[in-house]
């Protein structure tokens, strides 16, 4: 029989129900009021980890699991030079009309997640799991802005603070096995251990993210455990559909097929760009996400290459129209949105679309290297991720077996940011987007090189040192270069 109760399993059922009803009672993110009363902020999902896999069976058979994982990170950066043209009219960017940069004055920024992962299998191939999370941070300067690939994938978090609990995930996902051998799926955050088909269809539905399916990689993906910048959290011009938590409601298949696996879905977005209320219009606002992905063996070492697609359908504004409008007023701020003209031709529904890669390749036991490329067409505004419209980013990840630390890691990245055209002539005019925007705009990409050492102390304790080098930050050459120094404390258990 395919869907077999277990009926043994329903106390855990009962707890399971219980939390679930309690997330729903929790208060909303405080962040929900932050783009009213000061610059604006965003949050986003921290991202389930790759399903492990091996041939041997290490682990029993789980049909619950109940884990949780707690992460504190620190940042300060220093103070920064800023050559600012005389031809500023600093009377735009005052008072009640927002200026959205970096502020060049010595900061520092902390964020603080403790997040439960609750799952029980409720049928034969099926999975059903909850995670509730408690947060709280401050980014630089109070609100996040200022650069198009931020530096903290946990600031996405930062809603104020004190402390705020919120449902971040709510999600089944039913497995069909297909035959072709078996494989072995290692116990983690929202994996149960146990055995799948190597061909396999896969369903995901509810209430998750676009990054716990699509653009994954195997060393530069999680910001809890490797990097820390959204650049190499996932390819940055990804503009995937999310609230500003960076969750959605939707569906995702997968169908594993020998060296091939083949992705596709559709998530709901926000009902205004970079804002928290869903859009439940599911048929009229949308992304779609499409994704191929093969693995493969270059002289016996395991890699993997996705290609990416993705389109997304909502109620954006044009930046042409943005920079027509600022043509007709003369450039000059808008009583109610300031600079910020987008808001004001906001008024048409609008596709935006992009193409990306993203690759993992094992060069030795102690040594992998990633490489990842994503171009989004950019005629419109963000709709709800960061203000990056090209993006590259390559690294290496290095074990420290080679110094007799095995479970630690090294890892060195270089990160390109890059603007469409329609976008960079909006902020060269002195235009304000969602997350950026210091008036002027002498344009050059955006570029940082990040490393990080990971230190892992006990079976569920890591310490990890981060340093990030940011020059052009908002891909203006008259501010920076950035240094930001960081430390985070990361445990599960």
């Amino acid at each position: 029989m395919l869907f077999k109760f277990h009926l043994h399993r329903f106390r855990f059922f009962v707890a399971f129900v219980l939390g679930m009803a309690l997330c729903g009672l929790l208060p909303k993110s405080a962040h929900a009021q932050l783009r009213e009363d000061s610059a604006p902020a965003i949050l986003l999902a921290n991202l389930t980890p790759m399903p492990q896999h091996t041939d041997v069976h290490d682990e029993d058979y789980e049909d619950t699991q109940a884990k949780f994982q707690a992460t504190y990170i620190w940042q300060r950066h220093g103070a920064f030079s800023e050559r600012r043209p005389s031809t500023v009219n600093s009377a735009n960017y005052s008072g009640a009309y927002p200026l959205y940069s970096l502020p060049k004055q010595q900061d520092k920024s902390y964020t603080a997640t403790f997040t439960g992962y609750f799952g029980f299998r409720p049928w034969t191939g099926g999975e059903l799991y909850l995670n509730p999370e408690v947060t709280q941070g401050v980014p630089f300067g109070g609100s996040l802005t200022g650069l198009g690939g931020f530096y903290n994938g946990e600031i996405t978090r930062a809603a104020g603070s004190r402390p705020t609990i919120y449902r971040q995930r709510l999600f089944l996902r039913q497995t069909w096995n297909l035959g072709g051998g078996s494989e072995e799926v290692e116990s983690d955050l929202n994996w149960m251990a146990g055995s799948v088909d190597k061909n396999r269809f896969v369903l995901t539905a509810g209430n998750f993210s676009v990054l716990d399916v699509f653009d994954k990689n195997r060393y530069a993906g999680d910001p809890r455990r490797q990097f820390m910048n959204w650049g190499n959290m996932n390819n940055v011009a990804f503009d995937y559909a999310a609230d500003s938590r960076g969750w959605g409601w939707g569906a995702a298949g997968e169908w594993y097929q020998g060296d091939w696996v083949l992705r596709f879905g559709r998530m709901t977005g926000p009902k205004r760009p970079n804002e928290l209320p869903t859009d439940f219009r599911i048929g009229k606002h949308y992304g779609d996400q499409l994704e191929l992905e093969h693995d493969h063996e270059i002289a016996g070492r395991p890699g993997a290459i996705r290609a990416t697609a993705w389109r997304n359908r909502a109620n954006l504004a044009s930046f042409r129209d943005a920079i027509n409008y600022g043509n007709t007023v003369g450039w000059t701020p808008d009583a109610t949105n300031g600079m910020e003209y987008i808001l004001n031709v906001r008024n048409g529904e609008r596709t935006k679309y992009g193409f990306g890669v993203n690759i993992d390749q094992e060069i030795s036991d102690n040594l992998g290297v990633f490489l990842k490329g994503m171009w989004a067409d950019g005629r419109t505004e963000t709709y709800a991720f960061a203000e990056v419209d090209r993006s590259l980013a390559t690294g290496v990840s290095i074990s420290g077996a080679a110094w007799g630390r095995g479970n630690d890691t090294l890892g060195l990245s270089y990160l390109a940011h890059f603007l469409s055209k329609d976008r960079r002539e909006y902020l060269e005019k002195g235009g304000i987007s969602y997350f950026i925007g210091d008036g002027w705009l002498n344009y050059k990409p955006e570029q940082v090189m990040e490393s990080y050492y990971s230190a892992k102390l006990n079976k569920a304790l890591w310490v990890t040192a981060d340093y990030q080098y940011v020059r052009n930050p908002a891909y203006n050459a008259d501010r920076g270069p950035i240094h930001i120094v960081g430390v985070r404390f990361h445990a599960e258990f």
